[in-house]
């Protein structure tokens, strides 16, 4: 092991010393990766030196999520002390179903679930539980209203058509989980939203009523804390008492946007939060923490129990259900991901967490000023957003894109709304500094400037109404 560790540290500092003078990884084609890298598994053992040399080879390859390049993802950036504390967790290989097996990591995720619960100020009928996903708790809180709405379907299956309620510009795993769920992808409402980018009120009400008129039974509704295009947030207070007259969950998808919770600044994007059944939120995303560490809090806790106990006599041998979490989570065998969302609270306190979000926001408002402020540039997002959309001197945000991946200049993405393309970048790294905001926007400039196959035939055109 110790020889292991060694090998470990000698790589890993090598990297994060040539990230400094190369942020971006360089490109390899798909078509080229398995003949430039060594991926091939032999029946004989290598070398130490030849593995080392390989293993080097694949993690230089990889792109650089940490640097102040990489703005291509929801997520980014590379907290030491979290870090510290995925690395302890890879080590214990606890495994989080039972107290037997996880021991003291039970008490680290109990307490995070509980102090999160707190910061929603929900009571002590409350709880939550870890999943390796935005997605899987997105899946896990349509359970729990299915399983709501009918009691018995558990045992029995579904025997009528239920029906969900969306965002038109939520997630992708919503219509994916009502699949899985028996529910079915053509049961899903997708609800229009405003030019900001939330759902509309009324538009929910109207659909809700011609469901019931057509004789579905409205079962969960789905409420996006950070959208994953605009990084809009849409009004639970608005849009929760429909939720409640018609007797339907609600849950609120909060795994871009939903640390807010440990903003006093920004966590009135989510008010009313507290009246929801279910919330969920990815510390991978705004906190930092390494991937994945995605949790999932439920405002009564039976309904965790409902849906996801069952009785395993070789697995539950010691302890009462509250400390075998796996009596509360869809997954059996579980790796420990709260110690690292843990060891970072724990080592800046929620003050600190606060820091991080704000620090998100600040960057946003950098970004966004710079685009407003040049004229070759157009907005296409808005205020309270930590995704800047934008258009630049008439590219093809899809072109520009690849390219600059493929010539190793920046990672950045792209987004669509409305039949318009743009660039979509996002300050989700709590490390970087106004520079490389700034950096962001020169580099970007220069390879347009130098690189004439980014430029559309087309100029920019005219500036939405916001």
């Amino acid at each position: 092991m110790q020889k292991a560790l060694d090998l470990f540290q000698r790589i890993s500092s090598d990297l994060i010393n040539d990230e400094k003078s190369h942020p971006v990884s360089d490109y390899i084609p798909s078509k080229r990766l398995y003949k430039q890298l060594d991926f091939a598994l032999r029946d004989n053992p290598i070398s130490e030196k030849e593995f080392e040399e390989v293993l080097r080879e694949i993690v230089f390859a990889s792109p650089r999520t940490a640097t102040p390049s990489f703005f291509n993802q929801l997520f980014g950036g590379r907290n030491e002390t979290a870090v510290l504390g995925e690395l302890l967790s890879v080590l214990l290989n606890n495994s989080m179903y039972t107290y037997k097996a996880g021991g003291a990591a039970v008490g680290v995720e109990k307490s995070v679930l509980r102090s999160v619960c707190n910061t929603i100020r929900w009571g002590e009928d409350s709880d939550g539980t870890f999943a390796s996903g935005g997605s899987l708790t997105n899946f896990m809180a349509m359970l729990m209203a299915r399983d709501t709405t009918f009691q018995d379907v558990r045992k029995k299956g579904m025997h009528t058509p239920i029906t969900v309620y969306t965002s038109e510009e939520s997630h992708y795993s919503i219509p994916k989980n009502a699949a899985f769920c028996g529910i079915g992808r053509d049961q899903v409402r997708y609800i229009a939203t405003d030019k900001k980018g939330k759902m509309i009120p009324q538009e929910l009400i109207f659909q809700i009523e011609e469901d019931i008129d057509d004789g579905y039974v409205p079962s969960f509704l789905n409420l996006t804390a950070g959208t994953t295009v605009l990084g809009a947030f849409d009004s639970i207070e608005d849009l929760l008492p429909i939720a409640r007259k018609y007797n339907i969950w609600t849950h609120v998808d909060g795994a871009y946007c939903g640390s807010v919770i440990f903003s006093n600044r920004y966590n009135n994007l989510i008010k009313g939060l507290q009246g929801v059944n279910s919330f969920s939120f990815n510390a991978h995303k705004m906190i930092g923490t390494p991937l994945t560490c995605s949790l999932l809090l439920v405002k009564d806790k039976t309904q965790l129990y409902r849906s996801f106990s069952n009785e395993a006599s070789y697995l539950y041998q010691t302890e009462t259900d509250e400390f075998n979490p796996g009596q509360t989570s869809l997954q059996c065998g579980r790796r420990n991901d709260a110690l690292k969302f843990w060891a970072l609270w724990k080592s800046v306190g929620t003050k600190g967490l606060e820091k991080i979000v704000d620090k998100q926001f600040a960057l946003a408002d950098i970004a966004r000023n710079y685009v407003k402020k040049h004229p070759d540039y157009e907005l296409h997002s808005f205020d309270d957003s930590i995704s800047i959309c934008f258009s630049y001197k008439g590219t093809d945000a899809k072109t520009l894109c690849r390219e600059l991946y493929e010539n190793n200049t920046l990672l950045v993405s792209y987004g669509e709304r409305k039949n318009q393309d743009f660039v979509r970048l996002v300050t989700i790294n709590a490390q970087n500094e106004e520079k490389d905001i700034l950096d962001f926007f020169k580099l970007l400039e220069r390879f347009v400037q130098e690189n004439k196959s980014t430029q559309s035939a087309s100029s920019i055109s005219e500036p939405q109404d916001v």
